[in-house]
């Protein structure tokens, strides 16, 4: 493949893959902070630290010794009810949260690298006021998860990388509402990712990762009755791309699709969904590096299936990011995002969310 071909390849992938650019409904995109400045573009093919396990297991082989990266991202969100008449009463559901995660690499042999990351890929959290207009249909509603991902990854040739991983992910659940309802529970369960990462030239990689669904049937204690619910969380599918545009520019982008139809949480179904993300990242010293990102996420959840536990819409990244590497191998990266979401209509209780979050990470990486 000549020059010419190399350089007009990703410039076409990236394109496509531009335009409007967390995922949506209950998925907590944001695994890392050091793609939070880019919108997390480019996840299953940037394999610059050890967070890489998540994104793409295969990406574990680009990093050379024992490789260390952990951090936190802060989401605060806003999801704030209006009767059809434009009254606000009570149904502000937005909560604050934190998601911290923790990646270990070890490159084992120049061909065998094996990993463990321990992340929180699932999240929903909304609490509306006792008393509220919608409280039979929902006042609070808890979802939060525990993954822990030991993975491998084999370098087949300098072109080609393949990996893979297990996931053994908790589950714990609160819903409560004024019928009453005050439900508590949780589970265990497996599920796996895969990926594979093409060096196509030392200026390009494409990156595929696939993470599979996971079937939980959490059983609890509904107002001290025994009870249960299912939730599954949805098959993610991702195409990534990298590319070096010259010294001091970068571009990336994502494709991905969410099986939302494969997913389930306590009866309520959901329709597929794509996510649209393009990212570019500037060199602006040898040790400092500017990032910025715009994704599109669209949303599982339709008007006529909307629900007060999950006032889910459209939403629309747009994101800036810092990089320090300090030494040799130590790297600091810094991220923030607005997370706009349009205006989501709801038949019960009849009114519209007006919804957005800020998002914040933090994320050190170190190499030895």
């Amino acid at each position: 493949m000549n020059k010419t071909t190399m350089r007009t390849l990703p410039a076409a992938m990236l394109l496509a893959f531009s335009g409007l650019a967390s995922a949506a409904g209950y998925q907590a995109l944001e695994q890392n902070a050091s793609g939070l400045g880019v919108a997390y573009a480019g996840s299953a093919a940037i394999a610059d630290n050890a967070a890489t396990l998540f994104a793409n297991p295969a990406g574990m082989s680009r990093l050379e010794g024992v490789n260390f990266s952990m951090g936190v991202v802060g989401v605060s969100e806003r999801h704030k009810f209006r009767t059809t008449g434009g009254v606000a009463s009570g149904g502000d559901a937005g909560e604050s949260n934190a998601l911290p995660n923790a990646y270990l690499t070890w490159q084992f042999t120049p061909a065998l690298s094996v990993g463990l990351g321990i992340s929180r890929p699932y999240l929903l959290d909304t609490r509306y006021d006792a008393g509220w207009v919608g409280s039979a249909a929902g006042v609070d509603t808890e979802l939060t998860t525990v993954n822990i991902n030991p993975a491998i990854a084999y370098k087949v040739n300098e072109l080609v990388s393949v990996g893979a991983g297990l996931n053994y992910q908790t589950l714990d659940l609160r819903r409560t509402s004024s019928v009453p309802e005050n439900f508590k529970g949780d589970d265990k369960a497996l599920g796996w990712n895969v990926g594979a990462l093409f060096t196509l030239s030392p200026a390009m990689r494409v990156g595929v990762a696939y993470r599979s669904e996971i079937e939980h049937d959490v059983s609890g204690r509904n107002n001290g009755v025994a009870a249960r619910h299912d939730i599954d969380t949805p098959g993610v599918f991702t195409l990534s791309v990298w590319q070096q545009v010259s010294d001091r520019w970068e571009a990336m982008g994502d494709l991905s699709h969410t099986r939302w139809k494969s997913a389930d949480f306590t009866g309520m179904r959901f329709d597929n969904s794509w996510r649209l993300a393009w990212g570019a990242a500037y060199k602006y010293t040898d040790q400092a590096k500017l990032k910025f990102g715009i994704a599109y996420d669209r949303s599982p959840v339709s008007d006529s299936k909307r629900t007060v536990r999950m006032p889910d819409s459209d939403r629309l990244w747009l994101s800036l990011g810092g990089q320090w590497t300090f030494g040799r191998s130590s790297v600091l990266d810094v991220g923030y995002a607005y997370r706009y979401m349009r205006d989501a209509k709801i038949s019960q209780p009849a009114g519209k969310y007006e919804s957005g979050a800020h998002v914040v990470g933090v994320q050190y990486s170190i190499g030895f």
